[in-house]
């Protein structure tokens, strides 16, 4: 979340005030999407939301103010899973999450935020770790824009 500061007479927002912040080579710039269980409330979304961007924070570079999470609560006949898929059972407590992120990640980084995303949502007592389904979707960084119609990252 980065801000803006006035650097005109006018106060016009035209710079932003970390302009010296780059991005990770293969780092930050996550979209979160996550699909739950209606049943879920307030708190356990929190909770669940929480524990992705801290488990993004400590395995996968992202930054701490670069959040971009979108929550869709579904009725039970909206979630569709295997009760049980590479002999690992699901809930109907199931919870999906698709990160979209810059590419280059390497294959421990992955592994490390997978497992800290399953055990950190577990904590909470509401989802099983067996029920943290996880889809990263890498895309190159020229691919976003986060405003004004720029593609900051492209270069």
């Amino acid at each position: 979340m980065h801000s803006l500061k006035p650097t005109s007479p006018s106060g016009a927002l035209d710079e932003p005030a970390n302009a010296a912040f780059t991005p990770l080579a293969g780092g930050s710039t996550p979209l979160v999407r996550v699909s739950v269980p209606r049943h879920l409330d307030d708190r356990q979304l929190k909770h669940i939301a929480d524990s992705i961007h801290e488990s993004m924070v400590a395995t996968f570079n992202v930054p701490a103010d670069d959040r971009f999470q979108v929550f869709t609560r579904h009725a039970p006949d909206e979630l569709v899973w295997a009760p049980t898929y590479l002999d690992i059972p699901h809930t109907p407590a199931i919870v999906f999450v698709q990160i979209t992120c810059n590419e280059g990640r390497t294959v421990e980084m992955k592994k490390a935020l997978f497992a800290r995303l399953a055990s950190s949502i577990a904590s909470g007592g509401a989802i099983l770790p067996s029920d943290v389904i996880v889809s990263l979707v890498e895309v190159k960084k020229e691919n976003w824009t986060f405003g004004n119609g720029l593609a900051q990252y492209a270069v």
